[in-house]
């Protein structure tokens, strides 16, 4: 290497040395003049080139342009950096007081879910589940909903293809249990389900808990103790509850279950309507004609079974009185829970 080209390193690795260190946009353009200016270092050695020998014009020329387009391009990067760096400076304004995070916490349906599942599994329930999309078989047929029975009116489903539709209720995973399980069956089933229904009480998509017992000498007597002990334990231990007849195809009797007014404890509000009781669930003991279909003898066992909507249940424990503002998605109301 000659000592012109050796002249132009030392130079070159100068300029790159200072840019690096540079600061402030006014510094950096100081080592642009100081550099690359009219009378910059490397600009004089590019006016040096002529006096030299031909032999060294050629390589002499090269090695000076590209030390110039060298530094011009760490300039370039480096005013870059400094601008990038003071727009994060003014975006950032280190005197303001710091912002506490704000964590997340379980969404009011799943924790009311959980809340009853615990319940139960103090009663000696277990907690088991099923898919969501579901054959007409177990959500209905299996269930005692022949399929010209009045009673499938009461279910507006959504069908996804022959014979598969979104489940209309838990109930599937009951029959599914009992046709893997021998008794005694003690389970609840959470979870979604889905029906055609949309207004300020109701959502196309809901939870439910329903539970099932089949066990040896169950009565009508062990579902009101069950269901007396979940009310006292998920409400407040003064929590009364009531049992009207009612009809479903899968119970027989069956009974719709009211707890006293959580607004008024009874005495009758605009809650309550002024009737002092609130619907909670439904319910009843299970019909033998669905033992056929799991392989259970009737002449030996017995069940109850019943089942509650969990944003139902919600909006009575927290007084709610629309259930799209479980769904919204608003903040402000969901960091109320």
């Amino acid at each position: 290497m000659s000592d012109f080209t050796n002249s132009i390193e030392i130079i070159r690795l100068e300029a790159l040395a200072a840019i690096a260190e540079a600061a402030e946009a006014e510094g950096l353009e100081k080592i642009r003049v100081e550099f690359l200016g009219a009378k910059g270092r490397l600009t004089d050695l590019a006016r040096k080139v002529g006096s030299l020998p031909a032999e060294l014009k050629p390589s002499a020329g090269q090695a000076v342009n590209q030390a110039k387009e060298t530094v011009a391009a760490a300039h370039r990067d480096r005013l870059a950096a400094i601008a990038a760096q003071k727009k994060r400076g003014e975006l950032l304004d280190i005197t303001l007081p710091g912002r506490k995070p704000h964590p997340g916490h379980r969404h009011i349906i799943y924790r009311t879910m959980t809340e009853i599942c615990d319940v139960f599994a103090k009663l000696g329930f277990s907690i088991v589940e099923g898919p969501e999309v579901e054959t007409d078989y177990y959500n209905f047929e299996a269930l005692n909903f022949p399929a010209d029975h009045p009673s499938r009116d009461m279910q507006d489903t959504f069908f996804v293809g022959d014979k598969l539709l979104l489940r209309t209720h838990t109930s599937p995973v009951q029959i599914r249990t009992m046709e893997s399980t021998k008794p005694p069956v003690w389970i609840v089933a959470p979870g979604k389900t889905f029906r055609r229904d949309d207004d300020i009480s109701h959502s196309p998509m809901f939870h439910q808990v329903e539970g099932l017992v089949v066990d040896y000498g169950i009565t009508m007597a062990d579902l009101k103790g069950i269901l007396t002990a979940f009310a006292t334990s998920f409400f407040s231990p003064d929590t009364k509850i009531r049992l009207r007849p009612s009809f479903f195809p899968f119970t027989e009797p069956s009974a719709e279950v009211d707890i006293a007014c959580v607004l008024c404890r009874g005495q009758g509000c605009r809650l309550c309507k002024g009737t002092g009781w609130l619907e909670i669930l439904g319910s009843g003991m299970v019909d033998p004609a669905l033992y056929q279909f799991v392989g259970y003898d009737p002449g030996q066992v017995s069940g109850f079974a019943f089942g509650m909507g969990v944003e139902r249940v919600a909006m009575l424990k927290y007084g709610l009185s629309n259930i799209h503002d479980l769904y919204d998605g608003d903040l402000r109301f969901l960091g109320q829970f």
